[in-house]
């Protein structure tokens, strides 16, 4: 029976059985002894997207008192749920990110996994609510990989150069032509966006390729 740790870009945490491409944490265990989730969604700011596989190692899937083991269909869904590049097994990605995030803030070093954290989990959360925080902004500046609501359903897309796809969680559906002229309600937190602006590529599922 599958499990309830597939994420969607609002960042919400389902049951279904499609295998994710990038997996990832929010800092520790929200799972009892029967693998069945809590009431929480995170134990620290710590949100992080990881390799399905790193160094060898082999562990059962959301063993009572490890951490939440949590699935996304790419790291552009990763992002749009609030989650940052691992600086351990996804280290060259993560530094990357920190320069790109930072850039885009003018800051004249790479900030530090705790900064990040700290910023990203205000960008993400609604302290009073709980809820994921949603900004809107003019689709004709939102970067390739960020993730908007859009569509007749308000749907989740993902934005590329000359088309948004439509969000799945085993993958992408037909291009959609990308509209001017129009402000959309984007899930990416805006200084993940930032970074995107600033040139962070993140991975994309292979249904994602656009040949338009």
């Amino acid at each position: 029976m599958p499990l309830q740790n597939r994420v969607t870009p609002m960042g919400e945490i389902v049951t279904d059985p499609a295998r994710g491409t990038i997996m990832g944490n929010r800092g520790g265990a929200f799972h009892d002894d029967a693998r069945a989730l809590s009431a929480r969604r995170w134990v620290s700011r710590r949100w992080i997207c990881c390799w399905l596989s790193f160094g060898g190692r082999r562990r059962t899937v959301m063993t009572p008192r490890r951490y939440t083991e949590l699935f996304f269909l790419d790291e552009a869904t990763a992002l749009a749920a609030g989650h940052r590049p691992c600086f351990e097994c996804r280290r060259t990605e993560a530094m990357e990110f920190a320069r790109l995030w930072s850039a885009a803030r003018g800051l004249v070093a790479p900030a530090g996994a705790s900064e990040i954290d700290q910023v990203l989990h205000a960008e993400r959360v609604d302290p009073v609510t709980g809820a994921k925080r949603l900004n809107d902004g003019e689709l004709d500046t939102m970067p390739i990989g960020a993730m908007v609501l859009a569509g007749p359903h308000r749907g989740p897309h993902l934005v590329l150069a000359e088309s948004l796809r439509p969000w799945s969680i085993s993958g992408y559906g037909a291009p959609l032509p990308r509209p001017r002229g129009c402000v959309v309600t984007a899930l990416t937190p805006p200084g993940t966006i930032g970074a995107l602006k600033f040139g962070y590529v993140p991975m994309m599922h292979e249904t994602s390729f656009d040949r338009s």
